[in-house]
């Protein structure tokens, strides 16, 4: 699906109001658009309340988002794959966002994520098999001071070594 989103051209006509499956999460969505006044550069701000709602920005939602906003759905698209808070997909119960910024990367932020995959088998990007933990590179969170930075569950954690991350991620997995 995310190939139609690619494209630029003109989407299906869609309900005057809310979402043809009549989830009230796409209403909740319209109403905070319409709080906005449909201005399309408050893109960033509708993805942020529509990753709230939903937990992903799914393709139907990006669709939604893009008639809405009367946006091409390759641009609402470009900025939900260009910035790191945004996901397409499902998250884990738990998410680790490592900084890969060039000062946490020179303190061993790589070897954070080196130990993170290969406890939780998994890869940056992805979330493990049973939904507990998704685990994300970020470019910089700018928190140069205190590198490597770890943001656990939205709590940013000062100079963690691959033993402190795992410490924490062991914690999740066996709750």
């Amino acid at each position: 699906m995310s190939e139609i989103l690619a494209t630029n051209r003109p989407l299906p006509a869609k309900p005057a109001s809310g979402h043809a499956s009549g989830d009230k999460r796409f209403k909740i969505l319209e109403v905070h658009i319409k709080k906005l006044q449909f201005k399309q550069d408050a893109l960033i701000e509708v993805l942020h309340k529509a990753q709230e709602l939903f937990g992903y920005l799914e393709d139907d939602v990006l669709l939604f988002v893009s008639h809405h906003l009367k946006l091409p759905p390759s641009r609402v698209y470009g900025v939900a794959t260009f910035y790191h808070f945004f996901t397409l997909k499902p998250q884990g119960e738990h998410t680790c966002v490592v900084c890969m910024g060039t000062a946490c990367y020179v303190k061993g932020a790589d070897k954070v994520v080196a130990a993170i995959e290969k406890f939780a088998k998994i890869k940056s990007g992805e979330t493990t098999a049973n939904n507990k933990l998704s685990l994300l590179t970020a470019r910089c969170i700018g928190a140069c001071g205190i590198a490597p930075a770890v943001t656990y569950d939205g709590q940013v954690a000062a100079k963690q070594s691959p033993e402190d991350a795992l410490a924490k991620v062991k914690s999740w997995m066996e709750a």
